[in-house]
């Protein structure tokens, strides 16, 4: 309310002050309205430009400047043209400066963000640059982003462009109550890693309404800010690979960080369930490997040492094979045979 009422004393001032000075001859009534148009335009101009990143503002100033300087030199040029008259001399200048000023404005405002305005140097950051990650959904919605956060291990800008933002917020508005969920609960984890203070988190309004696809527009972001893609959208990852982004996969970490085990080493594990094959029983690791345990049949519901057999790297991740002996003994086929019937 304050605000607004500073902007109306500045509509009238203005309006007042164009309609006494009257300038460049304007009748009353038009110098009036020209005051008064110019003090709307200004106002919504200064409402435009309070959206608007310190960085970007930055940029747009730095790029005006150098338009106007680069305009300046080109005049210079022109007026020495003696084969050209004044008014064309005169017209070229304004139409370079405008020209020159109006692009510098733009592309200022558009590569700002990768200004460092750190140590009162307006110099492009080139370490904060390689070090920015683009989330996309599937990652915000997966979550584990937020862990590996709070462990410290991500540097540089976390960056969560507006296209990412929408698609999130269409999910979280879903008629299907699961889509509904996973959205809120990426939302959830924004906010979560927001609130961190390990890392920075900057929103980004680029778009590039041309596309169509989120995960194209992610890589086309990506490519120009020199960016990489933190996913575990297995097409987006082979599609950025492909085009020349750096892609960080959660899988390929999750994977990459289980513990290692070689056959022939002890573990102790809970057998949860029967397996598939003959008195074999199902264990789980904590990070989700399954252990298949021969001759563990009849220890579901307990916890045993077993001995690791072999290892199998498969697709979905590792597979941990072992055996459990039980007094060196194994049982019979039989005799399992029977214990499944009394069960039954």
């Amino acid at each position: 309310m304050r605000l607004w009422l500073i902007r109306t004393l500045f509509a009238i001032t203005f309006t007042a002050a164009t309609f006494y000075l009257k300038p460049f001859g304007l009748a009353p009534q038009v110098a009036l309205l020209a005051g008064l148009f110019l003090s709307i335009a200004i106002i919504i101009f200064e409402i435009s430009v309070r959206h608007t990143s310190p960085k970007a503002l930055v940029g747009a100033a730095l790029g005006s400047l150098l338009g106007i300087l680069g305009a300046s030199l080109i005049s210079l040029i022109i007026h020495r043209m003696v084969f050209l008259d004044d008014q064309t001399v005169t017209f070229l200048q304004v139409l370079i400066l405008a020209a020159m000023t109006y692009v510098g404005l733009v592309m200022g405002i558009v590569k700002g963000e990768m200004l460092n305005l750190s140590f009162g140097g307006l110099f492009l950051d080139r370490a904060t640059k390689k070090a920015s990650k683009l989330l996309d959904t599937s990652v915000i919605i997966d979550g584990r982003v937020a862990d590996i956060v709070e462990t410290g291990f991500l540097d540089g800008q976390l960056l969560i462009p507006q296209f990412v933002l929408r698609e999130l917020q269409l999910v979280a508005d879903s008629a299907d109550s699961m889509k509904r969920n996973r959205g809120r609960r990426g939302l959830d984890i924004l906010q979560k890693i927001q609130k961190n203070s390990n890392i920075e988190v900057q929103i980004v309004e680029q778009d590039y309404p041309e596309i169509k696809e989120v995960d194209m527009k992610l890589i086309e972001l990506a490519k120009e800010r020199g960016a990489k893609i933190m996913t575990n959208d297995f097409n987006l990852n082979k599609v950025a690979q492909l085009r020349g982004v750096e892609v960080l996969n959660i899988n390929e970490l999750a994977n990459a960080i289980k513990p290692v085990v070689l056959p022939g080493e002890t573990m102790r594990v809970f057998i949860l369930k029967e397996g598939k094959e003959y008195n074999q029983g199902v264990a789980y690791l904590d990070d989700g490997t399954m252990v298949v345990v021969d001759n563990a049949r009849r220890m579901i519901g307990r916890t045993v040492d077993v001995m690791v057999t072999s290892v199998l790297q498969t697709t979905a991740g590792k597979m941990i094979f072992g055996k459990y002996q039980s007094n060196g003994e194994m049982p019979q086929r039989g005799e399992y045979e029977r214990e499944r019937i009394t069960r039954l």
